[in-house]
């Protein structure tokens, strides 16, 4: 840091450190029932497509549909009290999923999850991108983002201990609740909005721009392909290692908690820090996803227990690595005024991608074909998204 840049304040970072908390609560509450699946099908006798639509559809409908208008609300309105009303909603229903008895009571549940969640995204990254300089956004947003590694590790270690201990239900109570506290922290937070202001100076820009940028259209695709291939590693890959394996879900839960947390924290901000050195970050990102593909196949056919981890560990390294560096690169090329719209079409994108079309997708196809085979979109999506990447990257250097 030169002489010349000032100091990000300690505030910032306190502000940092309560949004990761939000965040990990977030996929928490979102990837928790993934870890579930067998003894939630073998209760209920679900078919893999309803198991999809459980985990994944239910969440994504509300979680899409209302991705853009809460960018849009964020752009607008308090950005905290967005976060800490949908941090309770979220919350409350991931709870009230223990009491489910039946497919449309869960699919109703997860529904309202999706609802609360559609909140955080477009917000809390708004919200950074004023509290953090843009020499420091993706390092700021990977650590961020590092919420992913953490909740998704909490979620398969105490959700594969809970659940296998003391049964499924008591791990969406236990995990579920608690964020109800958390919210009321959210309500504390300041919201730091000089660049807005001095944006507000401005004549307003039009949506219109946004969706007319190639780049940022690129981007958005790129970044959709690339999620459907790391969100379906974390969706399906529990009930890969189980049926193909021969893993008990404790096993699975204790190994995934600490490949999510000891491997996933350090590779999301080594992520950060390189994309915000980096003059286009999507060259890191394209990478990413071209790696991303022999890894893949090679998951899927390896019968070696130590290869299998290996390669499992590799993956999960990269998987996640693109989430930083990706909202980084859209709340730059939006501005301060559309900020929560960039983010919120984006998060669509992935969501859409990843959960509404990816992961019943891959149950359909795993019902007819095997889940191995099945397995084999996330290879394909990685490569799709790398070449997105790749475009839309050269078409943003071209164009400034």
């Amino acid at each position: 840091m030169s002489e010349s840049e000032p100091r990000v304040p300690v505030y910032s970072w306190c502000a940092l450190a309560l949004l990761t908390a939000v965040y990990v609560l977030n996929f928490l509450d979102r990837t928790l029932i993934y870890i579930l699946f067998p003894p939630i099908k073998k209760e209920m006798l679900l078919s893999d497509l309803q198991l999809a639509l459980l985990g994944t559809t239910s969440f994504v409908i509300f979680y899409t549909l209302l991705g853009v208008p809460f960018g849009m609300l964020a752009d607008r309105t308090s950005r905290k009290m967005m976060i800490g009303i949908g941090l309770a909603i979220w919350s409350l229903f991931s709870g009230l999923t223990g009491f489910a008895h039946d497919f449309w009571t869960l699919f109703g549940c997860r529904l309202m999850v999706g609802v609360g969640e559609a909140t955080l995204g477009p917000a809390a990254l708004s919200l950074l991108s004023d509290y953090f300089p843009p020499r420091m956004r993706a390092t700021a947003q990977s650590i961020y983002a590092s919420g992913i590694a953490i909740g998704g590790g909490l979620a398969f270690f105490l959700g594969g201990w809970i659940g296998q201990s003391y049964g499924w239900r008591w791990a969406f109570y236990f995990l579920g609740f608690p964020g109800l506290a958390l919210a009321a922290l959210v309500f504390t937070l300041r919201e730091h909005n000089e660049e807005r202001v001095r944006a507000s100076a401005q004549p307003a820009p039009s949506p219109n721009a946004l969706f007319r940028s190639v780049p940022y259209i690129c981007l958005c695709a790129g970044y959709a392909f690339l999620g459907l291939a790391s969100n379906n590693l974390v969706i399906w890959g529990p009930a890969f290692f189980v049926r193909m394996h021969g893993f008990s879900l404790m096993t699975i839960g204790m190994a995934g908690g600490v490949i999510s947390v000891v491997v996933g924290i350090p590779s999301l901000i080594f992520a950060g820090l390189i994309s915000d050195r980096l003059r286009q970050r999507t060259t890191f990102t394209s990478a990413v996803g071209l790696i991303s593909v022999p890894l893949w196949i090679a998951l899927l056919f390896v019968n070696n227990v130590v290869l299998l981890v290996a390669t499992n560990v590799l993956l999960y390294a990269l998987a996640i690595t693109w989430v930083g560096p990706a909202t980084a690169d859209v709340t730059e090329i939006a501005g301060p005024r559309l900020r929560g719209l960039a983010i919120g079409v984006l998060f669509s994108a992935v969501n859409v991608a990843a959960y509404g079309i990816g992961s019943p997708l891959i149950g359909k196809l795993s019902d007819v074909l095997g889940l191995r085979n099945a397995l084999f979109v996330c290879p394909l999506s990685c490569a799709i998204g790398a070449v997105l990447l790749w475009v839309g990257g050269r078409l943003r250097e071209s164009s400034r």
